[in-house]
């Protein structure tokens, strides 16, 4: 660990011994303090009832850690828009971007103004907006008074990705943009009903800008905990990241593709990618597409039970909510999350997902800890229904139905098949009764390329802006002329897009059409659903992503087979709900490295030695979250592979 960091840690101790007495966490006949790394939503409610913890000294217990581990983890010599080069143990993570402090309480703390809640307002002195500390000691006058937790999340401190609206923190999406005011007028309605249950905003998290990546021009480079030198998976790295290093107790993530559940697998935790409906994206910047949903990241599956009890549900301001109505269960979702038994449960191994000789080395230790996961469930006492090593679990199925489903999108994929003269709706009949007949079989790791949209993402940039009412940006194509943007190696194989471009490529369509990308989505989810049932499964598993985290620097991994760099996404996007749980640790791993004769410009290096966190899928129908928690806890239990990561520990042991 360097010096400055060690700096950082001492400086954090002594503050909380400072504000308050904070450092002492349990009462001095308890003869130890109360230990906030991996402490659950259930040990700190513990602690509070019995008086051992207040929610002012958790926020400065958080606080301290974030003033150790939060620093800068690369080298920027032309500043944080300039380019960056990784630091292996650099005993930091840049997970978190705005601190919920007023000004006087962040310079006590010793952070810099681009920490500040608002770098539109200086004074910050609004009493209708109070910052993390002065809600604490709020939550703690009730309970003194009261006795009694004000809600189910009482006290608990989380992290807001920074795509959605916090009306008391900056909310920029990452971008380095000129606001009028860079704080919305009001709350996302998720985290309106954290806060009604008495959660703590403590700060907004770094992403990936604009939800891609894992970069922004405000926030800079975020790194991974259990090697800074690594990528942190993706858009919800400061997210999961923060949760990791426990920087909080859980975050808020959100994902277009597998952002929730990627970051989550890369940083050793727990994410639920909940059924598109369930949680409303109202309040989030550029949100609203289809595929996106908001979700939390924790370090155990009840906690994310526990957070999803609070946010899930029917919220007029999102349309697509209305699927929710009857079909969140009365009995809350933390009473599926304590299950130690699978028996009677149907689990089915997507294959597809695990056939090593359709991808490289660099999968190859995933999938066998994935293997070793299956064992563990069928221990417990599932039925694991599996093709095989090198089998197909939906195959069949998708040859009979598919094409049907599909129709139109299936036809003009195969024009030699269907010709202009031809029978359409015949042939698709025939191929109904005869599968092989279907040409060019079309696999689950299909699914992504068929349809596209045009001009979902300039709509709803749009309308969002329109809502927020800045005086400043007004719409996308302010948002592009008033901002800044990091400058870095752009290209195809690099995971540092360029923001600018992005943007510009957004606000080009100048029609609304999703219709062939909707009627993909519905004729896939049918047809796994189809599946499914025909296969009586109650989930399947597979891992959540088969490439280990990557070096910060690296080319990305060329997708192979339907396999990208990232999580296994594609079913998720359809609709059904996924969740990550820790399966293990690496021994090994492939880093990927430019070579300008090698086929593609790059090839794998190694094996290199590296204990890197693997997870495990579990995916269900749509509105099967109960399910999901059930088979997630149960295996957590059984196998309890998360660890904390070492360089980022408890701060009494790096005095």
């Amino acid at each position: 660990m360097r010096t400055s960091q060690l700096q950082r840690i001492a400086l954090g101790l002594a503050l909380m011994a400072s504000l308050g007495g904070a450092a002492q966490a349990q009462p001095a006949r308890a003869g130890k303090r109360f230990q906030i790394v991996e402490a659950t939503i259930a040990d700190i409610h513990r602690a509070i009832r019995s008086k051992q913890l207040t929610s002012t000294q958790l926020v400065n217990l958080y606080l301290a850690r974030i003033k150790a581990y939060n620093g800068t983890c690369v080298n920027e010599p032309q500043g944080i828009l300039g380019p960056v080069t990784p630091i292996a143990n650099a005993g930091a993570l840049n997970a978190l971007t705005t601190v919920n402090l007023r000004p006087a309480a962040r310079k006590q703390w010793g952070f810099d103004e681009r920490k500040a809640r608002s770098m539109t307002d200086a004074l910050d002195n609004d009493p209708n907006m109070p910052d993390a500390l002065e809600v604490a000691a709020k939550l703690d006058a009730t309970f003194a008074r009261t006795g009694k937790l004000v809600g189910p999340l009482h006290g608990i401190v989380f992290s807001i990705k920074d795509m959605l609206d916090t009306y008391d923190l900056r909310t920029t999406s990452g971008a380095d943009a000129d606001y009028a005011n860079d704080r919305p007028p009001r709350d996302a309605t998720l985290v309106k009903r954290l806060r009604e249950a008495g959660a703590i905003i403590l700060a907004k998290s770094n992403l990936g800008e604009y939800a891609s990546g894992s970069r922004s021009a405000f926030g800079g480079t975020m790194c991974n905990p259990y090697a800074t030198d690594r990528d942190v998976g993706g858009s919800s790295g400061g997210s999961a990241s923060s949760v990791a290093a426990n920087l909080v107790t859980c975050a808020i993530s959100e994902e277009g593709g597998p952002s929730i559940r990627m970051p989550s697998r890369l940083n050793n935790g727990v994410g639920l990618s909940q059924t598109q409906g369930l949680i409303s994206r109202d309040g989030m910047i550029g949100g609203g597409p289809l595929n996106d949903r908001n979700g939390a990241a924790c370090r155990t599956v009840e906690d994310v039970a526990r957070v999803l009890d609070v946010i899930a549900g029917y919220d007029p301001a999102d349309d697509l909510t209305v699927y929710s109505l009857g079909r969140v269960p009365k009995e809350g979702y933390p009473s599926f999350a304590r299950a130690t038994s699978l028996k009677g449960l149907r689990i089915g191994v997507v294959r597809e997902y695990m056939d090593k000789r359709l991808f490289t080395q660099a999968d190859h230790e995933t999938i066998d800890i994935v293997e070793r996961a299956i064992a563990e469930l069928r221990k417990l006492g599932a039925t694991i229904v599996d093709p095989g090593a090198e089998g197909a679990l939906f195959q069949k199925c998708l040859d009979q139905h598919l094409p049907r489903n599909l129709n139109a999108l299936f036809t003009r994929e195969f024009p030699a098949q269907f010709p202009a003269t031809a029978d359409h709706v015949n042939l698709l009949r025939d191929m109904y009764f005869n599968p092989a007949l279907v040409p060019a079989k079309s696999t689950i790791r299909d699914f992504g390329t068929r349809a596209v949209n045009v001009g979902e993402a300039k709509y709803y940039f749009n309308r969002y802006l329109k809502q927020r009412g800045d005086a400043n940006i007004k719409d996308l194509t302010d948002l592009i002329d008033k901002s800044r943007y990091y400058v870095d190696a752009f290209g195809r194989d690099t995971r540092f897009r360029d923001v600018k471009s992005t943007l510009q490529d957004f606000n080009k369509p100048m029609t609304l059409d999703t219709r062939d990308r909707d009627a993909n989505r519905a004729a896939i989810q049918q047809t796994v659903m189809q599946c499914m049932a025909t296969l009586k499964l109650d989930a399947v598993t597979y891992p959540t992503g088969n490439v280990p985290a990557a070096l910060i620097k690296a080319p990305v991994e060329p997708d192979v087979n339907g396999r990208s760099h990232q999580a296994w996404t594609l079913l998720g996007t359809m609709g059904f709900p996924a969740i990550t749980v820790p399966a293990g640790f690496t021994t090994q791993v492939f880093d990927r490295v430019r070579d300008a004769n090698a086929a593609g410009g790059t090839r794998l290096v190694g094996p290199v030695p590296a204990k890197l966190p693997v997870g495990i899928d579990f995916l269900a129908m749509p509105f099967g979250e109960p399910m999901l928690l059930r088979i997630a806890s149960a295996y957590e239990n059984a196998t309890r592979h998360r660890t904390s990561p070492r360089e980022f520990g408890p701060l009494e042991e790096k005095k």
